[in-house]
């Protein structure tokens, strides 16, 4: 099981989407106050805000074993995926996907371990609307994750048709 099987571009993916997570976060750090609001676009807010639990503020009102539970949970399915990427060769789309969901992982992962709790800024809105906030290794897992989906219905294979045998009826 070496690198050269294919998986090298699927970490550097990976890696592109920590370095690129961890980066915006750092900006938006330096340049708001927490809980601060700056509009982008009519649909678009950058805000501060830190999330100590998982999607949708999961469990964020718990009183802090929910930290190194989401830092477990994250490592063992960075664990799954970097074996799942080293064991499969060739599907561009499932490597893909693979390597979006470890990289937003980590990304995650980094700021549960260093902050105890992840760093959102992207709050999306349609009129009275309001989407949780979120960031790109969350943007990375997502997108991952609806490539897995697709990939499933579009990789599957259909059985081969069985011939049908004259004499047993149904035959001309």
């Amino acid at each position: 099981m070496s690198l050269r099987s294919g998986a090298l571009p699927w970490f550097a993916l990976a890696a592109a989407v920590v370095a690129l997570d961890q980066f915006t976060k750092h900006v938006v750090q330096q340049q708001l106050r927490y809980g601060e609001s700056v509009p982008v676009t009519a649909f678009l807010d950058l805000v501060l805000v830190f999330n100590p639990g998982a999607a949708f503020s999961f469990l964020s009102q718990a009183p802090g074993w929910q930290r190194w539970f989401f830092v477990a949970v994250a490592l063992a399915a960075s664990v799954v995926v970097t074996v799942l990427l080293l064991r499969h060769r060739g599907p561009v789309l499932l490597s893909a996907a693979l390597g979006l969901i470890l990289g937003g992982a980590i990304g995650n992962v980094i700021d549960r371990l260093v902050l105890g709790a992840v760093v959102d800024f992207l709050h999306f809105h349609a009129g009275p609307y309001y989407w949780p906030a979120f960031n790109v290794a969350d943007s990375a897992i997502t997108v991952g994750a609806t490539l897995l989906v697709y990939d499933s219905f579009a990789s599957g294979r259909r059985p081969p048709a069985v011939a049908r045998d004259p004499l047993e009826g149904g035959g001309k």
